[in-house]
């Protein structure tokens, strides 16, 4: 029996040709509906309400008092700053022992720049970023070109940068740093608009109020959009009842929150600060080239290195990236407490990583969000904060944190077994 070859520009039936959705027009079809929550995606969010509902009760109310709050936010910018990176990081398929150390060493050269050798503060600030991002690109050489593995390099960057540390200080503190330093880490926004006093919202700060409806708007213009374009590609999409409850439970605890802060001394400019580097690095990862290349890199190295991704560039630079941003941390730790100590940044990047892999991070890498790496640091710090209101010691802390980040993984580990066996 004689086949017939297919002549130029014909496809053969029994060959599968791969077809690129983005580069498809959308299908006419009714998009697909879910059934059912995914846990792996919603789960960490139903967690930290849950963490809040229990502390809430354990303290009598006063982990949400406006204070509170805002202490969390201020306390724990730093982790969070950490977090961004180090989700990064992870997703490509790597690990940051370092960053605690960079830290150090950051605040140390930015409080000899700026008390020593009285360079003004702007200026140092830039010089110390410079000087994070040559840390990182010094990491992520050995790593990308010269193929040592992550977690060799930073655990022995972790012991330099700290010995530099204790160099640069001559083994002792810095400080005080400048005004505009110590209001970067500590300080709130002014009154611009006056404050409101009616009912629940008596004395909060209408400026912090605007600003907190423009993100709620800027939230479900987003949403919305996404929706639409997952509609237009039949992807699955939560029922409009269930997507309107969605959003509409993310706005009134953001509300809340922005409320509360408002209440007490406006916006910390930390919180600002932070909320800017959220966004940035959010439509970074989900919105960029680049961004798509870190999950690739994660996901299937060789699969990635095979399509034409660079994946020495992304390693590289996203180490440098790591740098900058330790160095945002050191500012803000140092000017936080108004000098820069040896001892700075110990086990922060312990935390940060537990924040990447609690915030829906996988073990193997090319799974993670940034709103996740927050929400998982946001979780660590409303332990610590809630624990400490009711009076535990710091190692019933320590166990529950490690308790938490434990179940975070099996539960990563857990579902990817369930799906592999569902399919």
């Amino acid at each position: 029996m004689s086949s017939v070859a297919p002549t130029s520009g014909q496809i053969p039936t029994n060959t599968t040709v791969a077809v690129d959705p983005d580069l498809t027009p959308p299908p006419t079809n009714t998009p697909r509906s879910r059934s059912s929550v995914d846990l792996r995606q919603s789960g960490i969010y139903i967690a930290f309400a849950a963490i809040i509902v229990l502390f809430e009760v354990l303290t009598q109310g006063a982990l949400l008092e406006p204070q509170n709050i805002s202490n969390i936010v201020v306390q724990n910018s730093y982790i969070l700053i950490l977090a961004i990176g180090m989700i990064l990081i992870i997703i490509a398929g790597h690990i940051d022992l370092s960053a605690g150390s960079v830290v150090a060493v950051t605040g140390a050269v930015a409080a000899v720049l700026m008390v020593n050798q009285h360079v003004s503060w702007p200026l140092a600030i830039v010089i110390t970023l410079v000087v994070g991002a040559l840390i990182g690109a010094w990491q992520g050489f050995w790593i990308a070109y010269f193929g040592i593995p992550a977690f060799i390099v930073t655990l022995a960057g972790m012991l330099v940068f700290r010995a530099l540390t204790l160099t640069v200080l001559g083994n002792q503190g810095i400080g005080p740093f400048p005004d505009n330093v110590r209001t970067l880490a500590n300080g709130f926004t002014p009154g611009f608009l006056g404050n409101v006093g009616l009912g629940v919202l008596g004395g909060a700060d209408l400026f912090s109020l605007i600003v907190g409806v423009l993100a709620v708007a800027g939230i479900f213009g987003v949403q919305w959009r996404a929706r639409r374009a997952r509609i237009g590609y039949r992807q699955a999409v939560d029922p409009l009842p269930i997507f309107a409850l969605k959003l509409a439970g993310a706005a009134l605890v953001l509300m809340f929150i922005i409320v509360q802060i408002a209440r007490f001394k406006n916006l910390p400019w930390v919180l600002v600060l932070l909320a800017v580097l959220v966004l940035a690095y959010t439509l970074i990862s989900q919105r960029t080239v680049f961004g798509r290349h870190i999950y690739a890199v994660g996901g299937n190295l060789q699969a990635a290195s095979l399509s034409g991704v660079k994946v020495k560039s992304v390693t590289f630079w996203i180490f440098v990236n790591m740098g900058v941003l330790a160095a945002i941390a050191g500012i803000i730790f140092a000017g936080r407490l108004n000098q820069a100590g040896p001892t700075a940044g110990n086990s922060f990047e312990l935390d940060a990583i537990a924040a990447a892999f609690i915030g829906g991070a996988a073990v193997q890498g090319g799974v993670g969000k940034v709103a996740g790496a927050i929400t998982g640091g946001l979780i660590m710090a409303v332990i610590n904060n809630g624990m400490s209101l009711i009076g535990s010691p710091s190692e019933r802390v320590m166990l529950v944190k490690g308790l938490v980040l434990l179940g975070a993984v099996a539960f990563d580990v857990w579902s990817k077994r369930r799906a592999g066996r569902t399919r």
